[in-house]
């Protein structure tokens, strides 16, 4: 339709396109400052809310080595110096080597090593998630070999892992827990340390409880009077690398789970679980199903 009105000059236009383009600017900027004011905001409840979880953590273990105070030799002093094996109380079936060793028919020999037996030995920590797979890979060859007989599996429980359990000292709880079984119930000893692999807590948490461990026990049918003594405990004094002695407070084989986890150490100088040897040589393919069996197998031969 046919229109009077005046078209736009030039100069009107570009004024017009310069206002346009200086309200979009605006409008970019005010968009700008407010995207810049969301991230901000949204880093700040990121780190309040991180903050808030580290001081939650540090605080949990704070409570669990408060609770656990008592459990470990030295008491999570600095500077302790790991006792002897020679000058500590180690179970009753316990070698000299800080070894627990089981032969026989189905493995009823818990403490005794059998004549010309191959010997299977093994390291490990109950919080370290590798032996957790080589128990679930090996634990029913474990089982057989005994059965057949033939073979003395010498099991060394060590607690290099304590620091990884949120102040609780898992590693330490359990190998105590374990050498009771061995001492006062050595007929559940085996199915106990299988049993603690179930379900395995994983690095970094506080583990399991006294009372669930007394229960995984207890549920072997370890009898409640022997897992009564679990979180038992014995007075004794310790030495730093300062040479003081000091005195302190822990769980019954707590100077024993330090002088095997020294000992270890001492024996195999790049020491880790788990640790696994055949005749003292180490055997490296336990992950492979099978493998550690038909090895033990061939070396009885």
């Amino acid at each position: 339709m046919p229109t009077n009105d005046p078209r736009p000059t030039k100069a009107v236009r570009r004024d017009e396109a310069r206002a346009k383009a200086a309200q979009m600017r605006k409008e970019q900027e005010r968009k700008a400052r407010r995207n810049r004011i969301l991230a901000i905001s949204g880093l700040v409840v990121a780190v309040v809310a991180l903050v808030a979880v580290v001081f939650s953590i540090l605080n949990q273990n704070k409570a669990n080595e408060a609770a656990n105070s008592n459990v470990t030799y030295g008491q999570g002093a600095e500077n302790v110096v790991a006792p002897a094996l020679d000058d500590v109380t180690a179970p009753a079936p316990a070698n000299d080597k800080g070894g627990i060793p089981v032969s026989g028919s189905g493995g009823d020999d818990v403490g005794t090593a059998g004549d010309g037996d191959v010997d299977l030995t093994i390291y490990f920590d109950y919080m370290c998630p590798y032996c957790g797979q080589f128990d679930e890979t090996n634990a029913g060859d474990l089982d057989a070999m005994l059965e057949e007989g033939g073979v003395t599996i010498t099991y060394h429980p060590v607690s290099i892992l304590d620091h990884l359990s949120a102040g609780s000292s898992y590693s330490t709880r359990t190998v105590n827990a374990t050498a009771i079984v061995a001492d006062k119930s050595p007929e559940h000893f085996t199915d106990f340390v299988t049993a603690l692999y179930k379900d395995q807590p994983e690095e970094g948490t506080s583990g399991r409880s006294d009372a669930e461990i007394a229960q995984i026990a207890e549920d072997l049918g370890v009898p409640a009077e022997v897992t009564a003594t679990f979180t038992d405990t014995v007075d004794g004094t310790f030495a730093t690398q300062d040479e003081e002695s000091v005195e302190g407070t822990w769980r019954i084989f707590a100077p024993w789970s330090a002088a095997t986890t020294a000992q270890a150490g001492t024996d195999r100088p790049e020491f880790s679980t788990p640790t696994v040897l055949i005749n003292g040589e180490p055997f490296q393919d336990w992950q492979t199903p099978g493998a550690l069996k038909q090895a033990v197998d061939a070396a009885k031969s």
